[in-house]
């Protein structure tokens, strides 16, 4: 049940990445550690995850802070586990994420990132739910029922908890790992009883007549982590990139906050398909309850992904206890409390 064997889909984004850039970008990584100073960023390219849809490089060019003086390329992905995946592959520089896929990235083997960086923000449209006409109304109507999950995720997370506040377990469910799309697509075709997701999926779900059973929102820290890789530390140059690039989306956040959330609700609305008002009360509901904000590593935020790594051991996901702490590193601090 709890096999970590990457989906062919998902392996074929990592494989596909890693051709594209991985070669000539380990080529550049040595390259730019050896010629490049922290106050000379023109050589630098970072490779950047996004999940969803490109939030952060469409806020960024919203806020007027796209123009920096080294080069992103973003990529986008389904869950924050697939950045991991692609981490690990050697296909991406930076990956965005909730606490859980550093965990199984790093429990899978010996790990060529580390976590650099904290960012806070909302814990909204993370959700489980039930397609329109289901007779199911709460997380105790699952039992014996067909719930999909995307597996290493915050859905995988939530859903184990929200299971255990119900006084459930979770071999009282027949839990289907699936990715957001096959999800969305195996609720609507009678596959699945219910579906563990977050993000663009869930506001989709939602449009197609899903509603909600169980919900993620007090169930999650608000931290979500920003893992890099090894040889991104190694490169003066490309850590104060990744410092100011982290930063940057702070400050845009913070833009979008002071009296611009229409124009950024009209993007979001574009980029996800729903309607405009949708898209203002979800930004407007989100900034309120946890403003987007950068923070660098904290014993808390250790303590708190520990929390939930120790939680996903009880689960038998993990094999072993794992200390998240032996991939977690303050080398990013001081260049992002100066970018900040």
């Amino acid at each position: 049940m709890f096999q970590r064997t990457l989906r062919t889909s998902a392996a074929a984004v990592v494989l596909t990445l890693t051709a594209a850039c991985g070669a000539s970008a380990e080529a550049e990584s040595s390259s730019s550690s050896s010629s490049s100073s922290s106050s000379d960023l023109s050589s630098v390219t970072l490779r950047v995850g996004a999940t969803g849809w490109k939030s952060e490089e469409a806020i960024l060019k919203y806020a007027g802070l796209d123009d920096t003086p080294y080069k992103v390329k973003w990529n986008l992905f389904q869950g924050g586990d697939l950045q991991l995946q692609a981490i690990r592959a050697g296909a991406l520089d930076l990956a965005s994420s909730s606490e859980i896929p550093p965990i199984f990235a790093a429990a899978d083997g010996d790990p060529n990132f580390e976590v650099v960086a904290v960012q806070r923000a909302a814990t909204l449209n993370q959700e489980v739910v039930v397609p329109k006409g289901s007779e199911v109304t709460d997380i105790a109507g699952l039992k014996g029922r067909k719930v999909g999950y995307v597996q290493n995720t915050t859905a995988h997370y939530f859903l184990y908890e929200l299971l255990e506040q119900a006084g459930l377990k979770w071999s009282d469910i027949d839990a289907k790992p699936l990715l957001p799309n096959d999800g969305l697509a195996a609720l609507n075709g009678g596959g699945i009883d219910a579906f563990a997701s977050y993000g663009t999926s869930i506001i989709t779900a939602h449009q197609q007549g899903a509603t909600t059973v169980g919900s993620g929102e007090d169930v999650l820290s608000g931290n979500f982590l920003w893992s890099a890789r090894d040889s991104v530390l190694r490169s003066p140059a490309r850590k104060a990139a990744v410092a100011d690039l982290i930063a940057r989306i702070t400050r845009a956040y913070a833009y979008v906050r002071d009296g611009h959330e229409d124009g950024f609700a009209k993007i979001t609305a574009e980029a996800t398909h729903q309607p405009l008002a949708q898209a203002r009360k979800d930004l407007l509901d989100a900034q309120a309850q946890r403003p987007t904000v950068a923070r660098t590593v904290g014993d808390d935020t250790i303590a708190s992904q520990q929390q939930v790594a120790d939680a996903f051991t009880e689960l038998g996901a993990l094999k072993e206890k794992l200390d998240v702490r032996s991939f977690w590193t303050t080398a990013l601090d001081a260049d992002l409390k100066k970018a900040l």
